[in-house]
């Protein structure tokens, strides 16, 4: 019977390793408008021509996300200016990093094309909640390709009325598609394969503190975003902010974020698609294990906790939703924190429960450096939960949206964001478009 239970346990593990290899990989830029230049970067390599007009069409989702967010490299705002150094300098193989090799005169003459009005954007009539659409032309010749669902899934490529490639159609057997279901999984399974997976198959999640450490560095520089990171620690200089292990946490964290979100040229180790959200399950963890002085397998079975925790109760939400994600990936970081600190799933669960109790409901209002001040809040939440956790003390099943089993709580807090929040979501975006409108006007 160990033989069989063991080998059960080498098929799951094996499983979950490779749903955290899809889920946390790098990206250059904020993920929807990343996807929109991938579409337009593998539309003017099939064209083949150079590109003089770019039509395209995005979700409602990913209008959201991607109006006020800063695209790597060109100090500009927006989808426009995303679909057009896709088109120009955008290397459709970088996947999430399509403008990783993007020059000077690339995003200028990518500057040039928006400030032409040769760039055009529409909100597409689709179901997917993730959808981007780019059209490239020269003359009357034209390629276009679609992605939809995740933010790298193209579905269908078309050039002069021909289609190339259609994925419902046509399959690729080089890269054979990644589907997977976590239905069937529980916390208690997560923290199994988290504490007892043989280490060498999970030492690759050390990636992602490495990465996300440099996006961090690069954000208390000051110079991007809202800069909150740098302002908390010239606070510290005033004597405003005590420079305790909180203090580091929230400042380290958010600092990544501003740095993302600012439009640096460093890529962050996302989560779900995510880049916040992959900072968020990371660097929360990083500080409190550099403060414990743990050494490398201690940090990476905590970084492998949190980052499978914050995949977990993510899949139980809408891929972009009106819930701000960034929440639920820092209960992966309370998770992680909290079996650094006391080495129980009784206090990893009952973190998890306390934030599910504080932040559920936090609105996503689409990306942008604002953003950053959501993953200090989320990972203000995340230490408080942890520190309550240690205590002994949690949200009981009598309190809100929370139930005694923490299971029940994940899959309420989807249900919030899947049913609960959908007309939310659709304000937000009206509200959204409203001011864009009127800034036009004015």
């Amino acid at each position: 019977m160990m033989h069989q239970k063991s080998i059960n346990h080498n098929l799951k593990w094996s499983e979950l390793i490779k749903v955290i290899k899809k889920e946390v990989v790098p990206a250059l830029g904020c993920t929807e408008p990343i996807s929109l230049a991938l579409a337009a970067a593998t539309a003017a390599k099939t064209l083949g021509l150079p590109v003089e007009k770019i039509q395209a069409k995005v979700s409602a989702n990913l209008m959201k996300n991607g109006m006020g967010v800063t695209v790597p490299g060109t100090e500009t705002t927006g989808l426009l200016i995303a679909a057009a150094v896709g088109a120009i300098g955008g290397d459709p193989e970088g996947q999430l990093e399509v403008l990783k090799t993007l020059t000077e005169k690339q995003i200028a003459d990518a500057k040039c094309m928006v400030k032409e009005h040769r760039v055009e954007l529409s909100i597409a009539d689709v179901p997917n909640i993730l959808f981007a659409q780019a059209q490239v032309f020269h003359g009357k010749q034209w390629a276009r390709v679609t992605i939809a669902d995740t933010h790298t899934n193209i579905i269908k490529i078309e050039k002069n009325d021909l289609t190339l490639f259609e994925a419902s159609t046509e399959q690729d057997n080089t890269a054979e598609p990644i589907v997977y279901s976590l239905a069937d999984l529980q916390m208690e399974d997560i923290f199994e394969f988290a504490t007892e997976v043989p280490i060498e198959q999970i030492d690759f999640i050390h990636d992602a503190a490495n990465l996300n450490i440099s996006l961090s560095a690069e954000g208390m520089r000051g110079t991007y975003g809202l800069h909150i990171g740098a302002t908390m620690n010239r606070q510290i200089e005033t004597g405003l902010l005590p420079d305790g292990l909180l203090t580091q946490l929230l400042m380290r964290t958010t600092a990544a974020s501003d740095a993302r979100m600012g439009g640096a040229n460093l890529p962050a180790m996302t989560n779900s698609g995510s880049g916040n959200q992959g900072i968020t399950a990371t660097m929360p963890v990083v500080v409190v294990a550099e403060y414990l002085k743990v050494d490398r397998e201690t940090l990476i079975r905590a970084l492998i906790l949190s980052h499978m925790t914050a995949i977990y109760i993510h899949d139980k939400l809408p891929k972009l939703s009106a819930l701000c994600a960034v929440t639920t990936a820092a209960m992966g970081a309370a998770a992680g924190m909290a079996w650094l600190l006391k080495r129980n799933i009784i206090c990893v669960n009952m973190a998890i429960s306390n934030m599910i109790g504080d932040v559920a409901g936090m609105i996503c209002d689409g990306a942008s450096n604002s953003c950053a001040m959501k993953v200090s809040t989320s990972a203000a939440s995340a230490y408080k939960a942890v520190l309550m956790a240690l205590d002994e003390t949690r949200v009981t099943g009598n309190e809100g949206i929370v139930d005694e089993n923490v299971d029940q709580s994940i899959k309420n807090l989807g249900q919030l964001a899947c049913q609960g929040m959908t007309q939310t979501d659709a304000e937000i975006l009206q509200i959204m478009l409203n001011k864009a409108i009127r800034k036009k006007l004015d």
